[in-house]
């Protein structure tokens, strides 16, 4: 196992053959057993484990130190200073050990660097936003790519043809292409760790991040393509090579969102069963999800795009079904693995770029390079915006699409794949590994570096930090339901339509195969209301001196967890009251601003009459503002609009 965990982490088999006993000849004298040793040193049997803990404590410490200044974070992005300190890593170890160890590995780090940050990513994408942007993100992702793919490529062959690249870089039109394939595609790991730190607003966000996730599978299936030409000769590429090529990008595409689909379905049927053995819940989100993306890549197939839809398709169903203690730790989990993959990524970035034996430099090929992806990029936004604002509602605007243009970064991804070519069947490997890493480090460091000012400067819409107040949730599902309406009858199946038809269909068929049964009948958006209503108050109280301890003097009632309220109706839970309120602080919802004031409002509406008996009510007081009455129930609840009841059926109007 030692021998074959070594050199996939990128570490040398040094010693391993030395723990083997020589093999001795018949007949030979046999040497006595050493005595008993008091200390021996074993070095060899934990190298491997000790050296990756010591990176990712190395990783941790440097995030450490970076977080200290303010004032630097502020500035520089937290890849560049990564990448800064895998250059000086990478030159010490250079310096002592007179070559270059350590570096990053494409096995590395496509099984096991990759898959926790582009988890982390679907799991806690925003559907709904990404859902309305989809036309624009597929957009981008696919006719953007290729775009971009085939104009670098034939550019850099016409820049070699005009006599302006080293005729030592010995390369073909369809080496160039294999190299444009690799070399255009936005990478998510870079993008995530940029735009983070920028805070743009979220639709400029969702579209960019959207892209690098998506873009895989047209990535793959340019490489693959052009590699396996490359392999075979242009002379030997027949006119079915070339339908083949674009039919697998339909089945990789297809194939991977197929894949991250069923393991989802998996995921969420399974954590329906896992009532009794909580313990194992957060295990199998990481487990299935693993097995989802090494699926995918097992069959060839778009690895990123099946862990990003199995993220993004199982969430709403496990979160519903699994334990809140569940939720956290598997919140805290992915959230640390990614943190710490991404971490270790751009790290051995820099510690790879030390090692020059693998790399050779042109100018031309690099300035090129440089060049021609930043035109292309800026190029393909407009065009492609131009036609996307026909149709949107929303446009975007210049300022957008310079946003954008700009925020195409490139990163590990690229690097990995120009690591993988066959130096005997592309022999301008090395000058495309060094223009890799120059536009990995130009991208990351230099664009990472000057995209806050330039956001700054033109004043772009920044991101908005605050949740929805429940005025405006019940007026976007207003607006849902009225927009659906309206399709409906004028015969217009358009997208509020088609997201109707699925939410009903995900009501009545989908929720209950894959939610348990106390979760799904539980899920009434009243309860979750007034829980967060309660909630906020008792903070305020706290924050106004109150004292939680006090029953006396805390009249809000205990809300009993929704696991212990399987088979409960909303109607039962109200009538109970409780000593004194339950504030658990990791869950307590610590947002307070100006703008939760119909939350208040709607919380001492609720307060004065939601707990109070029948009699001890002023009817003529409750006439005027309209009430209804809650079937075989001694419960007066004011009124509110008919989507926040699921169990409208035992609701009658006054």
């Amino acid at each position: 196992m030692l021998r074959v965990a070594l050199p996939l982490l990128g570490l040398p088999l040094t010693g391993t053959a030395a723990t083997e006993e020589p093999n001795q000849e018949p007949g030979s004298p046999r040497e006595p057993p050493p005595g008993l040793a008091l200390f021996r040193w074993q070095w060899h049997e934990v190298e491997a484990p000790y050296l990756v803990a010591l990176w990712i404590l190395v990783a941790s410490l440097a995030k450490i130190v970076f977080h200290l200044s303010r004032k630097v974070t502020s500035l520089v992005p937290e890849s560049c200073l990564l990448i800064l300190l895998g250059l000086v890593l990478g030159g010490i170890v250079l310096a002592v050990a007179k070559k270059a160890e350590y570096q990053l590995e494409p096995g590395t780090f496509f099984l096991f660097l990759l898959p926790p940050i582009v988890l982390d990513s679907g799991y806690f994408m925003p559907s709904r936003l990404f859902f309305d942007n989809l036309g624009a993100i597929l957009t981008y992702a696919v006719v953007g790519t290729l775009w971009n793919a085939f104009t670098t490529g034939a550019a850099l062959w016409g820049l070699q043809q005009a006599g302006l690249v080293a005729p030592r870089v010995q390369a073909g039109l369809l080496d160039f292409l294999l190299f444009g394939s690799l070399i255009s595609a936005v990478d998510p790991v870079a993008v995530l760790a940029v735009f983070e730190e920028v805070h743009v607003n979220e639709t400029l966000f969702i579209i960019v991040f959207g892209e690098s996730l998506l873009n895989d599978a047209v990535t793959v299936v340019l490489y693959k393509v052009c590699n396996s030409f490359v392999e075979m000769g242009s002379a030997n590429v027949q006119a079915t090579d070339y339908l083949k090529g674009v039919a697998s990008l339909f089945v990789v595409s297809l194939g991977g969102a197929a894949v991250g689909l069923v393991f989802a379905f998996l995921l969420a049927l399974t954590t329906r069963f896992t009532k009794r053995v909580r313990i194992i819940e957060p295990l199998l989100v990481f487990l299935l999800a693993y097995a989802a993306y090494l699926t995918a890549e097992m069959a060839s197939l778009s690895a990123i795009l099946a862990v990003t839809m199995c993220g993004l398709g199982c969430k709403k169903y496990v979160e519903a079904n699994i334990s809140h203690k569940s939720r956290t730790a598997v919140k805290y989990t992915m959230k640390t693995l990614a943190s710490c993959a991404e971490t270790v990524i751009f790290m051995l970035l820099g510690i790879s770029a030390v090692d020059s034996s693998k790399w050779a430099w042109d100018s031309g090929l690099v300035l090129g390079t440089l060049f021609f992806i930043l035109f292309f990029r800026a190029l393909g936004v407009v065009l492609q915006t131009w036609v996307l604002n026909q149709f949107r509602l929303a446009p975007l605007d210049k300022i957008d699409q310079v946003v954008m243009s700009y925020g195409g970064l490139r990163g590990a991804v690229a690097f990995a794949l120009v690591i993988l070519l066959d130096r005997t069947k592309v022999p301008a490997k090395d000058y495309f590994v060094a223009t890799t890493i120059v536009v990995v480090f130009f991208t990351v460091i230099v664009q990472g570096l000057t995209i806050k000012p330039l956001v700054k400067w033109l004043k772009v819409k920044r991101r908005e930090h605050h949740k929805p107040t429940l005025n405006e949730e019940l007026h976007e599902h207003t607006f849902d339901h009225i927009l659906a309406a309206v399709e409906d009858v004028v015969g217009h199946h358009g997208y509020h339509y088609w997201r109707d038809r699925w939410e009903q269909f995900d009501k009545k068929y989908l929720s209950q195969l894959l939610m348990r049964r106390s979760a799904y009948r539980i899920r009434d958006q009243i309860w979750d209301v007034y829980y967060r209503l309660n909630i906020r108050d008792a903070i305020s109280f706290v924050d106004q001196g109150g004292h939680v301890l006090s029953s006396a003097g805390l009249t809000l009632p205990s809300m009993p967890s929704r696991n212990s309220v399987a088979e409960t109706s909303v109607t039962n839970l109200l009538r109970e009251s409780g000593s004194g309120a339950c504030l658990d602080l990791q869950v307590i919802d610590t947002v307070r601003s100006g703008r939760d004031r119909e939350d208040a409002v709607m919380h001492h509406l609720l307060c004065g009459g939601l707990y109070k008996p029948r009699r001890r009510l002023d009817l003529k007081a409750w006439s005027d503002s309209g009430t209804f009455i809650a079937h075989h129930s001694i419960v007066w609840i004011p009124c509110l609009p008919p989507n926040i009841c699921s169990d409208s059926h035992h609701v009658k109007t006054c």
